[in-house]
C-alpha cells in the first residue's frame, strides 16, 4: 500500500510540475509592443467572414498584431 502511494505522489508532483512549465512558456509577455498592419477589403463579402470572427475574438492581438481594416474601393486604390 506504501508503494501504491509513493507512486501516486511521485507522478503528481511530475504532473505539477509539467504543468507549472507549460503555463510559464504558454504566457505572453503583455509589454510587448504589436505590429500594427492594415488590411484592405475590397467588397463586403462572405469570404472575409474568417478575418472578422478573428478581430472581434482577439485573436490577431493574442499573435502580436494590431490590425487595422480599411474597405477600399477597388485593388487599384489601395493606400
Amino acid at each position: 500500500m506504501k508503494k501504491i502511494v509513493c507512486y501516486i505522489l511521485f507522478y503528481l508532483v511530475i504532473f505539477i510540475c509539467a504543468c507549472s512549465v507549460i503555463f510559464t512558456f504558454n504566457t505572453k509577455n503583455k509589454d510587448e509592443e504589436l505590429t500594427k498592419i492594415k488590411v484592405s477589403e475590397v467588397a463586403h463579402t462572405i469570404f472575409y467572414a474568417p478575418m472578422y470572427v478573428a478581430l472581434e475574438n482577439g485573436y490577431y492581438e493574442e499573435e502580436g498584431l494590431d490590425v487595422e481594416l480599411i474597405l477600399s474601393s477597388g485593388v487599384n486604390k489601395i493606400i
